[in-house]
């Protein structure tokens, strides 16, 4: 039995420090962790759709830049044709089916291009003048064999002129088409791969459509040989 001098020692001894106790909030938990993977991810998604969305939408302007080019050499084509059907007329005049057809192809091409010009991402637009490009190519080809059977008119000086003109004319609208239609690939092929392609349609950056010669008749420009 403890006499009274020893309670009294350990009543008025000093108490033993306490433990620390570990700072609330230290540990992180694993739902905080995987939500902070989520929200890097989510982070880089959105990075990722709009370095892909201003890439698209860069090549989408260099295809319609192209085909402004190429519309240029279109018009100055629509513009010499109905000088060369009416040198002709005065001399082709058992000829008049092959001129009228001629002058409505015409028509049709520039009409088409007129709304291809509008938008040359609406690929409707693009397969239609394509259509009446190679319309337009057919009638020209059976008007220059029409041509070839009448010397006084192979000799006139306008008709030479003009067929030169829209032989030129015609090389310079190939040239522009490739330089449309590579830009055009360099477009499709950007959209089309992965994961480009799984955000592309929702970007609304659809397929484009190339400038393609759908008549043999097109292959070549027109000639006439004086």
């Amino acid at each position: 039995m403890e006499t009274p001098l020893a309670l009294l020692a350990q009543l008025t001894a000093p108490a033993a420090p306490a433990a620390p106790a570990a700072p609330a909030g230290f540990g992180i938990s694993g739902g905080t962790i995987t939500a902070f993977v989520l929200l890097g991810i989510l982070v880089l998604v959105l990075l990722y759709a709009a370095s892909l969305y201003n890439r698209l939408v860069a090549l989408r302007n260099g295809f319609k830049n192209a085909f402004a080019q190429i519309d240029v050499q279109l018009k100055r084509r629509y513009d010499l044709i109905p000088n060369l059907v009416e040198t002709a007329k005065a001399y082709l005049k058992h000829e008049r089916e092959t001129l009228e057809a001629v002058v409505k192809a015409r028509n049709i091409a520039a009409g088409a291009a007129q709304s291809a010009a509008a938008n040359p991402a609406d690929a409707a637009a693009m397969r239609n003048l394509s259509g009446a490009e190679s319309g337009l190519a057919g009638a020209l080809s059976r008007l220059m064999v029409v041509v070839e059977r009448y010397p006084d008119l192979k000799a006139n000086q306008n008709m030479a002129q003009l067929s030169e003109e829209l032989t030129s004319t015609e090389n310079k609208v190939a040239f522009s088409r490739q330089a449309y239609n590579d830009s055009v690939m360099t477009y499709n092929t950007a959209r089309e791969t992965f994961p480009a392609v799984i955000f592309s349609g929702a970007f609304g950056f659809l397929p484009a459509e190339l400038f393609q010669i759908t008549d043999a008749s097109e292959k070549e420009a027109p000639k006439v040989k004086f």
